[in-house]
C-alpha cells in the first residue's frame, strides 16, 4: 500500500537510497567506537565522523569543523546551548513562535536560576518585528534565541537583521534550524549566528538520532554531559578541546554515516534547488486548499517565502479527526494537534483547536500534491 507522506517537518521520508546503504555497510564492516582505539575499524569510524563534520561545515560555512559537536537531536543541541551558556541573572530574548525545545529549557532556568525571559509576540502569520527586538534589549540581556522557521506556519525569520540588532549590544544569537537545515540556505558567518542547533533526520535527510550544534570559537559552554571522550582521560574534568568537550560517550557512528550521505546528496543538489522545489510544491498545495470551501489556512500568504509547511483546519471538524481521516481513508500521513509549540498556536489563534499540519519534502511529487488536494476536498464535503 502506497503511503502519501506529508509529515516531513517531523522527520523526512523517504531518504536517499545511499543513506540506508551506507548505514548497512557501516554496521557490517566498521561500526567500532570512534576515537577510542587505534585499530583499523576504530580509525575508519573516526574518519567517517570527521568527514561528516567537514560536510556540515561546508553546508553552513563554518570555518573549523571542530566547532560542530554531534547530538542525538535538535532538542539535545538546544539544551546544550541554552543551559551551557545562560547564567543566573541573565536576560534572554525569545519569540512566541518557539518549539518547547527552546521554551522548556528557558523556563527551567527561570525557575532554577532566576533568569529573565522576554517572548516577543509574533503576528498571526508568524512574523516577528525587528523593532520589538530592539525594545526588548536590557542591560543584562545575554542571549537571543529563535527559530529560523516556525514548525507550525513555515514563516522564515530575518536572522541576519536580528543578528545585526543584537550584536550592537554584545548579545549572542542562538538559532534553532530544525526546519531549515538542508532546505534553506544558512551561512553562520554572513548571518552572524553564534550557535546553530540542527537535526539530522529532517532536511539533512539522515536518520533519527542524529543532529548537532555549532558553537562559535569564542564561546565556551558548560558541557551538558560529562563522561568518557577518548581524550585527556587522565583528567578529572571534561576535556577542553573541541569537539570532545561536548561529545561525552559513544557517538552514533551508524547514524552519522547515514547523515553524511544525506549531506553529500544535499551538497550535490544544492540547498537553493531544494528550497525552490519545496516552495513550488507548498504553493500549489496552498492554492488548491484555498479553493476548498470550509478550509482555513494559517501563516504566510501565497507567493511569500516560507518553508514547505502549511497549517490548516476544516470548519466544524476537529484537527485530530481530520488527520485520522487523511490516514485511514487516503493513506496520507499528516500531523494534528499543537506540534509542541503552544505559543505559536496562541499567535496563530489556534490554541484551542490545534491544527492539521502538512509538510512536503524534496521527494514529494506533483501528483502527490494533487492527490492531497482531492482528498481534502472529499473530507470537507462529508
Amino acid at each position: 500500500m502506497k503511503v502519501y507522506y506529508f509529515d516531513n517537518a517531523a522527520s523526512s521520508w523517504p531518504k536517499p537510497a545511499q543513506v540506508t546503504e551506507a548505514m548497512s555497510q557501516c554496521m557490517n564492516e566498521y561500526a567500532a567506537n570512534p576515537g577510542r582505539g587505534s585499530h583499523q575499524m576504530a580509525v575508519k569510524a573516526g574518519r567517517l565522523l570527521l568527514e561528516a563534520r567537514s560536510n556540515l561545515a561546508k553546508l553552513f560555512n563554518i570555518k573549523n569543523p571542530v566547532d560542530i559537536s554531534f547530538a542525538f537531536n535538535t532538542t539535545m543541541a538546544l539544551n546544550q546551548a541554552i543551559k551551557g551558556f545562560v547564567r543566573a541573572g541573565d536576560h534572554v530574548i525569545s519569540t512566541s513562535m518557539e518549539h518547547n525545545s527552546v521554551r522548556r529549557p528557558l523556563e527551567f532556568l527561570k525557575r532554577e536560576k532566576g533568569i529573565e525571559i522576554t517572548y516577543l509576540q509574533a503576528d498571526a502569520k508568524g512574523n516577528v518585528h525587528l523593532n520589538d527586538v530592539k525594545e526588548a534589549i536590557k542591560s543584562n540581556t545575554a542571549l537571543m534565541v529563535c527559530n529560523h522557521s516556525s514548525n507550525l506556519l513555515g514563516t522564515i525569520l530575518p536572522i541576519e537583521q536580528i543578528s545585526e540588532i543584537v550584536k550592537k549590544h554584545g548579545i549572542r544569537l542562538l538559532v534553532d534550524a530544525a526546519q531549515t537545515a538542508g532546505t534553506v540556505p544558512i551561512d553562520v558567518e554572513r548571518m552572524g549566528i553564534d550557535m546553530l542547533a540542527f537535526p539530522g533526520h529532517k532536511g539533512l535527510l539522515g536518520p533519527q538520532g542524529t543532529g548537532g550544534l555549532y558553537i562559535h570559537p569564542e564561546l565556551e559552554l558548560e558541557p551538558l554531559l560529562h563522561g568518557g571522550t577518548g581524550s585527556q582521560s587522565e583528567k578529572i574534568d571534561q576535556p577542553s578541546v573541541r569537539p570532545d568537550r561536548y561529545e561525552a560517550g559513544t557517538q552514533n557512528t551508524v547514524g552519522i554515516t547515514g547523515l553524511n550521505e544525506g549531506l553529500k546528496f544535499i551538497l550535490h543538489e544544492t540547498v537553493e534547488k531544494i528550497h525552490n522545489k519545496e516552495w513550488q510544491l507548498i504553493q500549489r498545495l496552498m492554492e488548491g486548499l484555498n479553493q476548498i470551501e470550509g478550509i482555513r489556512l494559517y501563516g504566510p500568504d501565497l507567493g511569500e517565502d516560507k518553508t514547505g509547511i502549511i497549517a490548516f483546519n476544516f470548519a466544524e471538524m476537529d484537527a485530530s479527526e481530520a488527520a485520522f481521516r487523511f490516514d485511514r481513508q487516503f493513506q496520507i500521513a499528516v500531523r494534528a494537534g499543537h506540534h509542541c509549540t503552544p505559543l505559536a498556536h496562541e499567535s496563530a489563534g489556534t490554541l484551542k483547536e490545534g491544527a492539521v499540519r502538512a509538510s512536503v519534502g524534496y521527494f514529494t511529487t506533483e501528483g502527490e500534491i494533487e492527490y492531497f488536494i482531492e482528498a481534502a476536498r472529499k473530507i470537507a464535503m462529508t
